[in-house]
């Protein structure tokens, strides 16, 4: 039984072909530049080259039936044909306080999905296009909706209601949702097991830094409260986006600049972040490689980051009172040791630290890393996210009539014995260049 996993973006479309049989990922790839003109297909399947191949999409029909046909093609495909594929599964970003769990797409559904439009107007259009793309291509299938908010639904009201009138709420649903919520979903699961604790008796601080970063104070296995707001623009300095500033700052450039809500929306989206304060770069190891040879903005955009990373650290263990676990995860999190190392950087107070030595050895995304320091009373964890699996067993439980919301429900990697195949043969090569490895894998207790 084969489920497709689709994340589809206003320009692109990743996708992933899963075995569930064999639970084990045949093919992943990506669609980029749909409806730009020179768009491209870059695919990788299991025991085959990575095939990359030019492809003009103008729409995002013709990059799903690209996708389709290069993973059934002779050659580059994966599966025999489209009828080994039961169930699809779409990333579906802002659910708004109306979908607290992942749902089949039906007619109704979609109905309430494009009412949300405007809490995601840069993202829910583009999902809702990949939906009806994939629908009009694989339509004897269920589809299946996995929400970026849902994860964070058990937010207490003190924590996702903003101090503005009340009637913003009431009247155009202004509170905070969060995001990134399969990837805390997965992680809090994984760390649970690390740890060798019940899930519903953990409590977590995890870091998904990438182009776009959240944190996640995690409570008694549930989200307690998180950095990303209304929108993905709240919270953490990203690639591009801002994060937390003070409010006065648009009224004051619409009056002195000029310039219209469109405008600073589009700067603080689009042009802020790191690559504003370094006016270049949004992508970390550029900055990485300049701060290495004294350039002052790009070691001045890493302190920016990471400063604003602490202080939501500190915040969230006050928040939570006992922290089990400090969790690092997504891009940056994963293979980021200068992000990590800063972050942390005297929390020793709150019972974090980590080994600077192994923290510097500790990038790779093919294994749970273990990078706790002498003394430190939170474990300290770079666990590699798997948005995709959840995506995948989501669609299938709910293909089956088994799904329920995760405090109901077991995932199949909240397992002692769960392995992820692809990973676990790309550690072995991982081993062969970096032995060391083998001394930060995480121990199961």
């Amino acid at each position: 039984m084969v489920i497709l996993t689709l994340n589809c973006g206003s320009s692109s479309v990743k996708y992933q072909v899963y075995d569930w049989d064999d639970k084990d990922v045949l093919a992943t790839g990506i669609v980029e530049r749909v409806t730009l003109g020179g768009a491209s297909i870059t695919h990788k399947a299991r025991g085959k080259a990575d095939y990359v191949a030019n492809h003009e999409c103008p729409n995002h029909t013709v990059a799903v039936e690209l996708i389709l046909q290069t993973i059934t093609h002779p050659e580059t495909g994966v599966i025999r044909d489209m009828s080994v594929i039961k169930a699809v599964g779409h990333r579906m970003v802002h659910g708004g306080s109306r979908f607290a769990k992942s749902s089949i797409i039906d007619d109704d559904f979609l109905a309430a999905f494009r009412d949300l439009n405007d809490l995601a107007p840069l993202h829910n259009p583009a999902n809702l296009t990949g939906v009806e793309a994939a629908k009009a291509v694989l339509p004897g299938v269920p589809h299946c909706a996995i929400m970026d908010t849902a994860w964070h639904q058990t937010m207490p009201p003190e924590a996702y209601t903003y101090a503005v009138p009340r009637e913003w709420e009431e009247k155009y649903m202004v509170r905070r949702y969060g995001f990134h919520g399969t990837s805390f979903l997965y992680n809090t699961k994984r760390a649970a097991v690390l740890l060798g604790r019940d899930p519903f008796d953990t409590n977590l601080v995890i870091a998904h830094i990438g182009n776009g970063s959240s944190i996640n104070a995690v409570k008694n296995g549930c989200s307690f409260d998180t950095s990303m707001g209304l929108t993905p623009l709240e919270g953490l300095v990203m690639g591009t986006r801002s994060g937390d500033i003070d409010p006065g700052i648009i009224f004051h450039l619409m009056r002195k600049a000029g310039l219209h809500a469109g405008d600073v929306e589009k700067k603080l989206n689009k042009e802020s972040g790191v690559l504003g304060v370094t006016g270049k770069w949004s992508d970390r190891r550029d900055i990485e490689q300049a701060a290495e040879k004294g350039d002052k903005i790009a070691i001045l955009a890493q302190e920016i980051e990471s400063y604003r990373i602490k202080k939501y650290i500190g915040a969230y263990c006050a928040a939570l009172g006992r922290v089990d676990a400090l969790v690092f995860t997504a891009g940056v999190g994963e293979m980021g040791p200068v992000t990590r190392k800063l972050a942390t950087a005297g929390l020793e107070n709150l019972g974090i630290v980590i080994d600077e030595k192994k923290n510097e050895l500790a990038k790779c995304r093919n294994a749970e890393l273990d990078i706790t320091g002498p003394g430190s009373k939170v474990k300290v964890y770079v666990i590699p996210t798997d948005e995709e699996l959840v995506m995948t067993e989501d669609a299938f439980a709910l293909m089956s009539g088994t799904y329920d919301v995760h405090t109901n429900y077991k995932y199949f990697f909240q397992d002692k014995s769960y392995v992820n195949k692809a990973r676990a043969a790309g550690l072995e090569k991982d081993f062969v260049k970096k032995p060391y490895l083998k001394d930060i894998v995480a121990k199961l207790p």
